[in-house]
């Protein structure tokens, strides 16, 4: 779901702001969405498949940190009903329902979480907690742009309570995160996980939140985007330090090109960024020399990233297909019995 989630925002946020309605609306722009959307059919299909085999448990829930991870499913969900509504309106039935079922999901999540967060806690094993602890905040900020774009009118107080409970699993994810490098010895090269990017993706899609809402304040907002600009400069520079260190300690090619899941989350906060600076800069009418090159090479930067994941992912994939096709031709070597002509 952290695929949905990257090429969803990039569609409906960086490309969207950056070349128009014009391109949404072309065949091109449909084409992305109906992509994103079957493959959230897909991923929901698989998660069923997983239940039915009894292998659900296994893996999604019990691996303490990776409960977490149920979170791209709230906010690839959220992301296809937008996606959904946007480009089938006149099927916005579907959307809706799509976001009652969701308000479901999150609640279930939710509850996880809080079981899961006091279990680490009580037994203050920070050393594994890494930045999937704030998929917390992004599934409830999810959550509230779905249903601001959903329904016409939301009530602001569900909108302020949702937008509160973001912020607080903000709060909460930052303690056991610091908790866990401040307190415990690390390796950058080892230890550093993708997706502490959501740092600042986190604060970004809460910021988006509150635009979308209307009943936040420009000042909190501004404060806000400030927070989200400095610690992606912050965490950032730490992915460089770390990709400096890697390249050092495994070489080019084991250091860069390859593949993992949580890539994915780079591309997310990345293009979650680029759409806040771009809301806030619409919606307030803010400019400055920093806001305008964002706006500017960020759009490309997030296209870059987004073409070389989709590589890494393809490439990946056609290793995976072939090493199980030679695993099923040995196989079939040993089951087939040598018979003399």
């Amino acid at each position: 779901m952290a695929i949905v989630m990257a090429i969803g925002i990039v569609t409906q946020g960086v490309l969207l702001n950056y070349f128009g309605v014009q391109f949404f609306q072309h065949i091109f722009g449909k084409i992305l969405c109906i992509i994103n959307l079957s493959l959230w059919f897909a991923f929901i299909f698989s998660f069923f498949i997983a239940s039915l085999d009894g292998k659900f448990k296994d893996i999604h829930y019990s691996n303490v940190i990776n409960r977490f991870g149920i979170g791209t499913w709230v906010a690839g969900t959220s992301i296809s009903g937008i996606l959904f509504y946007k480009q089938f309106f006149h099927w916005g039935f579907i959307s809706e329902i799509i976001a009652f079922i969701n308000i479901g999901l999150w609640i279930i999540y939710i509850g996880i979480c809080v079981k899961t967060f006091i279990e680490i806690f009580r037994t203050k094993s920070y050393q594994n907690v890494h930045g999937i602890l704030l998929l917390t905040t992004v599934s409830t900020q999810s959550i509230v742009l779905l249903l601001n774009t959903v329904f016409i009118e939301f009530p602001d107080i569900f909108n302020l309570s949702l937008l509160i409970i973001g912020f607080c699993f903000y709060l909460v994810c930052v303690f056991f995160i610091l908790s866990r490098y401040i307190n415990h010895s690390w390796s950058i090269e080892m230890d550093w996980n993708n997706t502490n990017c959501i740092l600042h993706g986190a604060l970004s899609i809460s910021g988006i939140a509150c635009l979308v809402t209307g009943i936040i304040s420009i000042d909190i907002i501004r404060l806000i985007w400030r927070a989200a600009l400095i610690i992606f400069i912050a965490v950032e520079a730490v992915e460089l330090y770390r990709l400096f260190r890697r390249i050092k300690h495994y070489g080019f090619r084991e250091a860069i090109l390859i593949y993992d899941v949580t890539q994915w989350s780079r591309v997310f906060t990345f293009a979650m960024f680029y759409t806040f600076t771009s809301l806030f800069h619409t919606h307030l009418f803010i400019g400055s020399f920093v806001i305008d090159t964002i706006l500017k090479v960020g759009v490309w930067v997030v296209i870059i990233l987004l073409i070389i994941e989709l590589m890494l992912s393809l490439r990946d994939a056609i290793e995976t297909y072939k090493q199980s096709f030679r695993e099923i031709g040995k196989e079939n070597e040993v089951s087939t019995p040598y018979i003399k002509s």
